[in-house]
């Protein structure tokens, strides 16, 4: 008797690579300490230009292949231009980026086949606090909640799965929901 094989997904994630770097790096946890950097630049007002290029991993120095710039301003109804994202709305962007490219690695290592991922994110704050009209309230998130849409060859219990493994796994997630130190300096 013939059985038809399954066709294996492709949301084009290299596994392969993905479980070999895992591996190589259990057997030298000394190259899995990366530093992550980024630089902004004042551009007049509340405008800013940030970029990334490079970053310390595998023991060594590391090159994106090219410059990655972001704009960053405050909206208009902050008195400000509007020429880009808020630092609030990349921070949730980050977000969404890290819980989305873990859905699709998950999904990749356990033969999901994708069609569609869309994660919808709202952080909510009072503002007060960030303009010093009231020192009792809060600068950052009061909550932030994510909503994923996904479309896959799967049940809801396994999509449920992959978005929960991928808030598992995700650094940014661990970033919002646990204190990190952070050291400011003046050069």
């Amino acid at each position: 008797m013939s059985t038809v094989a399954e066709k294996p997904a492709d949301n084009g994630v290299n596994v392969t690579a993905l479980v070999g770097a895992r591996e190589a790096l259990k057997q030298a946890p000394q190259a899995a300490r990366f530093t992550w950097r980024a630089s902004s630049r004042w551009m007049g007002g509340t405008y800013s230009r940030s970029s990334v290029t490079g970053f310390f991993g595998l023991g060594q120095e590391q090159r994106h292949k090219s410059e990655f710039t972001f704009d960053i301003d405050h909206p208009e109804v902050f008195a400000s231009e509007d020429r880009g994202a808020t630092p609030v709305e990349l921070v949730l962007s980050g977000l969404a980026g890290c819980l989305t490219a873990g859905v699709a690695s998950v999904a990749q290592m356990r033969n999901i086949q994708l069609h569609s991922v869309t994660a919808t994110i709202e952080g909510s704050m009072d503002i007060r606090g960030i303009l010093g009209a009231d020192s009792d309230v809060r600068n950052g998130f009061d909550d932030v909640k994510v909503s994923f849409d996904i479309d896959a060859d799967a049940t809801r219990e396994q999509i449920a799965a992959l978005v929960a493994q991928s808030q598992k796994r995700s650094a940014v997630f661990d970033i919002i929901t646990n204190p990190t130190n952070v050291t400011v300096t003046v050069g």
